[in-house]
């Protein structure tokens, strides 16, 4: 058994539930202190829910040296029903060339691949030409508003430079490597109240159904191509994630119907657009309503450049596979880390099983991602040390 594998299971025995980190940082800094780490966490939110975030650097002692941050998230997603699952959820098991527990995939395999890829990569150059930093949060499960972002402001006040970053998500498809994000669609979301008039389903000359009002703008809204999206980014999209309406009799019109909606956008679109072009259609079908806006995040893209040329050279060597890079899926911290980071990178395992019962990890998976990681460190080395 690999100590990557033994960190792995470590970590999922944790039993870290957005946003309790469960000391899963603290045993990560146990291994990066040794290394020469200055480990410094962070604490915010309200009380009884605090997230816990660590940022943790190794300086070179190269002046100008460039840093790398490796980024990622020790908080998972609830289990679900314990019922359901094949295995315990936090308590590792090994089943047919599977580690299951929750958090496997999504993200404690790419945490422990990280550090062994550090650990590795220093006792091979003990005097690196670049800086290496993590930064992790137990809030990206969560709101994340008291965790990588908070961070992150707390760098930029303090004018620390960042260059690379990776971020652990599990990116792949069928096996590590094949697939990596270099950027993320925007989020933004709405609450549309739609008013209108209760009365009895009788008597509808004397109501005003707000079911009725927005049906048609709803329609239009489903139909709408707001924009083709680019060579980087797919269309964005516009759907509908909830509608609420009713008194629970049968025989009541509704005086309000509520309506959440979410976009996924791409660089194509701007939050101002999107908003003014769903206003438009509303206001169009006379449609009386309350409207408030949630912006998750905006759309990121790291173009072609060192890291994304280094991920993709590390990535052939290590498993002889060709790459693909993609902006498909989710959002991840990679949106906050963007602002002050100018290269930001994602890879991480296969994603099949995340946020699932009985999520896990092909255990063949684990070490090639270590060995990605510690390649990609030797390379940004190579090229740091020619540049200095």
């Amino acid at each position: 058994m690999s100590d990557t594998l033994r960190l792995v299971e470590a970590l999922i025995a944790q039993p870290s539930v957005t946003p309790d980190d469960r000391h899963c940082q603290i045993m990560l800094s146990d291994h990066l202190e040794p290394l020469g780490f200055e480990c410094e966490f962070m604490v915010s939110g309200p009380k009884g829910a605090e997230v816990t975030n660590l940022w943790a650097i190794r300086r070179s002692a190269r002046s100008n040296a460039p840093v790398l941050v490796f980024a990622g998230h020790t908080d998972v997603v609830p289990p679900g029903p314990r019922e359901q699952w094949q295995f315990d959820p936090f308590e590792p098991t090994h089943h047919e060339g599977r580690l299951y527990g929750r958090g496997a995939s999504d993200m404690k395999t790419s945490l422990a691949a990280m550090v062994m890829a550090t650990r590795d990569f220093l006792q091979a150059h003990p005097d690196p030409a670049l800086s290496i930093a993590y930064l992790l949060t137990s809030d990206e499960e969560g709101p994340a508003v008291d965790g990588t972002v908070i961070v992150c402001q707390e760098l930029q006040r303090r004018g620390q430079t960042l260059n690379w970053c990776i971020v652990g998500e599990p990116t792949s498809v069928k096996q590590t490597g094949d697939m990596i994000k270099n950027g993320r669609r925007g989020t933004l979301s709405g609450k549309l109240k739609v008013k209108g008039i209760q009365g009895h389903v009788a008597y509808p000359h004397l109501a005003d159904n707000p079911v009725h009002r927005i049906a048609p703008a709803l329609a239009e809204l489903a139909q709408m191509q707001w924009d083709a999206g680019n060579a980087h980014f797919p269309p964005t999209t516009w759907q509908v994630s909830n509608i609420h309406a009713g008194t629970g009799a049968g025989n009541i019109i509704p005086g309000e119907c509520v309506v959440d909606f979410n976009f996924r956008f791409s660089t194509e679109s701007s939050v101002a657009s999107l908003q003014e072009r769903l206003v438009a259609v509303l206001q169009r079908h006379q449609v009386q309503h309350e409207l408030q806006w949630t912006l998750g995040g905006e759309p990121f893209l790291t173009p072609k450049g060192p890291l994304l040329d280094t991920v993709n050279r590390a990535i052939l060597q290590v498993t002889g596979l060709h790459t693909e890079v993609s902006t498909t899926g989710g959002t991840s911290d990679g949106r906050f880390i963007a602002k002050i980071c100018p290269e930001v990178i994602e890879l991480g395992p296969p994603n099949a099983s995340i946020h699932k019962v009985n999520e896990h990890v092909v255990v063949s998976d684990i070490d090639p991602l270590k060995a990605i990681y510690q390649q990609v460190l030797v390379d940004l080395h190579e090229q740091s040390r020619q540049l200095a």
